[in-house]
C-alpha cells in the first residue's frame, strides 16, 4: 500500500509541497532572526536604549519574543494550523485580515501583468521564429533582451515620472480604489505596474515561445502539414502553436508564481497595497508574526499555481498525461 502511494504521481506532489512549505517556513523564520534588531528597536528606535531592563523584559514578553527560539516557532506554526496568522501591532489589525485585502489586490496585478505578457511574448515569439536569424528575428531578441536586463524599479521611476510630469497622468497618487469599489480608477492605478511587471515578464515567454516553435517546426507532422496545403494561418496556430504550449504553459506558471511575491518593487514605487509591499513593511517594522506568516501564505500560493500549471499541461498534451 506504502508502495502504491509513493508511486503515485499527485501524492508525491502532494508530499513534494509539504517539505516544500516546512523549508520555507524554516528558512524564513531563521533569516528574519537573523536581522539585526527586533520589533522594540524598530518602533521605539533610539528610544529603545533608555528601557529599564524591566520594561525590555515587558516589551519582549509582549512581543512574544522572549522564550527560546525553538519554542516561538513551534508556537508560530501551532497558530497557523488554527487559523491564527498572527497579529500586526502597527496596523492594529490581524494578520490574516491584512492578507485578506492584500492578496486579491497582488492577484489582479499579476493576472493583469500576464495578459499583457501574453499578448506581447507569444507574438513576438512566433514572430521571431517564422525567419530565423532575420531582422525581424533580431529585433525579437532585442526586445527580449530589453526586457530581461531593464530593472522594473527603473522602469517604473521613468514611466511613472514621464507621465505625471509631461501628461499630468497619475492615478496612483490618488488612495488607491478596490475594484469593485470604483473599477474605472482601479483599473488606471492597476495599468502602469501590470505594464512594467508585464514588460519584464514577456521577455521569457518570447523566448520560450520562440525556442518551442522552432523546435516543433522541425518535426515531421508540421511539414506533412505543409505539404497537405493546409493553410499558413492555421499550420501555425493550430499545429505549431497547439504542440508547443507546454513549455510555454510552464514559463507563464513559474512567472505568475513568481508576481505573487515578487512584485514587492513595483507595488512600493506605485503605491499599490499588495502582499509584496506588506511584507516589506513588515521587514521595516520587524513584525515577526506578519513578515513569516504573509511569506508562507505566498509560499502556498505559489505551490497551488505550480500544481495548477502541471494539471493544466496535462491536460493539453497527452504525452505529458501518459507518462
Amino acid at each position: 500500500m506504502l508502495r502504491k502511494l509513493t508511486r503515485n504521481r499527485v501524492t508525491r506532489r502532494i508530499a513534494s509541497s509539504l517539505a516544500t512549505l516546512l523549508g520555507v517556513a524554516i528558512l524564513v523564520f531563521i533569516m528574519l532572526r537573523a536581522i539585526p534588531g527586533d520589533q522594540i528597536t524598530a518602533g521605539l528606535g533610539t528610544e529603545a536604549a533608555a528601557l529599564t531592563p524591566d520594561q525590555r523584559a515587558d516589551l519582549e514578553a509582549y512581543y512574544g519574543i522572549d522564550k527560546p527560539l525553538l519554542t516561538q516557532f513551534f508556537s508560530w506554526i501551532g497558530n497557523l494550523l488554527t487559523g491564527n496568522l498572527g497579529f500586526s501591532s502597527r496596523a492594529q489589525e490581524s494578520v490574516l485580515d491584512l492578507t485578506l485585502k492584500s492578496l486579491p489586490v497582488t492577484l489582479e496585478l499579476a493576472l493583469l501583468a500576464i495578459v499583457i505578457a501574453l499578448l506581447i511574448g507569444i507574438p513576438l515569439g512566433m514572430l521571431s521564429a517564422s525567419k530565423p536569424d532575420s531582422p525581424r528575428d533580431a529585433a525579437g531578441q532585442v526586445v527580449g533582451l530589453a526586457g530581461l536586463s531593464i530593472p522594473a524599479f527603473l522602469l517604473a521611476t521613468t514611466l511613472l515620472s514621464v507621465l505625471a510630469s509631461s501628461f499630468g497622468f497619475n492615478p496612483n497618487g490618488k488612495p488607491f480604489a478596490g475594484l469593485f469599489d470604483d473599477p474605472l480608477l482601479n483599473l488606471q492605478q492597476m495599468l502602469l505596474p501590470a505594464l512594467v511587471l508585464g514588460f519584464g515578464i514577456a521577455a521569457p515567454i518570447m523566448r520560450t515561445t520562440r525556442t518551442a516553435v522552432l523546435e516543433v517546426r522541425s518535426h515531421d507532422f508540421v511539414r506533412t502539414a505543409r505539404a497537405k496545403g493546409v493553410p499558413a494561418k492555421r499550420l501555425q496556430v493550430r499545429h505549431v502553436l497547439g504542440n508547443a504550449m507546454v513549455p510555454i504553459v510552464t514559463m507563464v506558471g513559474l512567472q505568475f508564481g513568481y508576481l505573487l511575491g515578487g512584485a514587492v518593487v513595483v507595488e512600493q514605487v506605485f503605491s499599490v497595497p499588495g502582499i509584496g509591499r506588506q511584507v516589506l513593511l513588515g521587514i521595516q517594522q520587524k513584525e515577526y508574526a506578519l513578515v513569516q506568516s504573509t511569506v508562507l501564505v505566498i509560499a502556498v500560493a505559489f505551490v497551488l499555481v505550480n500544481l495548477l500549471t502541471d494539471i493544466t499541461y496535462r491536460l493539453i498534451d497527452p504525452r505529458v498525461r501518459a507518462s
